[in-house]
């Protein structure tokens, strides 16, 4: 086996000079992540909207669950949509059990509470402050939406960043729905763990620092984000 420092330098030589294995892997990771994203996004955010500006029975239930949703076991939901996919599964027909869509479905379901408690969160703290301004305008309904999301589209956009920090992340729900499948369905995380145990220290290294400099970057986004909005809200 490698030491780590010969594994390091092979693994950014991998890096450097483009290896089509690694650079494979990593794309289609960020496909599939990124579709989650967008996928969860469509549902989240509206839903996450109408809880902070709607006032209706079971509201405060369906906040508590939606919260408590943002720490469901990847396993857990890898399982529930193997089972739903899986041949004798009543979705089984479509045969997308090992397929990067199944994976994208996977990452969508775990991801989707997260953006809807904090797309929540956001657009009822902005509610809050606007409240009377809407007043005062004469503003009903669909305007009032309008002008939250507007608003807060930057604050949204971090909403969606964790979220994508979350799906590029997991490793356990798509090892079960994707198979892990060579230049098909192995993405980073599950790549890392095969080539981990396979004694392959290189491209498990650059794999992860790949990962790695990927978390830096979606939380310096978020952070630079962040301190424009307060930037802004001090001009």
């Amino acid at each position: 086996m490698e030491s780590f420092s010969e594994a390091l330098i092979s693994a950014l030589s991998l890096i450097i000079r483009g290896d089509s294995e690694l650079w494979f892997i990593v794309l289609l990771s960020l496909r599939v992540s990124l579709s989650a994203v967008i996928s969860a996004a469509l549902f989240g955010i509206p839903i996450g909207a109408a809880l902070a500006i709607g006032r209706f029975s079971g509201r405060q239930i369906l906040i508590v669950i939606f919260n408590a949703l943002m720490g469901l076991p990847p396993v857990v939901v890898g399982l529930c949509v193997y089972l739903l996919l899986s041949k004798s599964g009543p979705l089984g027909v479509l045969g997308l059990l090992y397929t990067p869509l199944a994976m994208i479905i996977a990452q969508s379901i775990l991801i989707t509470p997260i953006i809807i408690a904090l797309s929540r969160g956001i657009i009822e703290a902005l509610n809050e402050e606007y409240r009377d301004q809407f007043a005062s305008f004469g503003l009903k309904g669909h305007q009032i939406l309008g002008a939250l999301l507007w608003e807060a589209r930057f604050a949204l956009l971090t909403a969606l960043l964790a979220g994508f920090g979350r799906a590029i992340a997991e490793v356990g729900a798509v090892m079960i729905v994707g198979g892990n499948i060579n230049h098909y369905t192995r993405v980073m995380t599950t790549s890392i763990a095969l080539e981990t145990s396979k004694g392959n220290l290189a491209l498990a290294l650059a794999l992860g620092v790949i990962l790695v400099i990927l978390a830096i970057i979606v939380n310096a986004a978020v952070a630079t984000i962040g301190f424009q909005r307060r930037e802004d809200m001090h001009v």
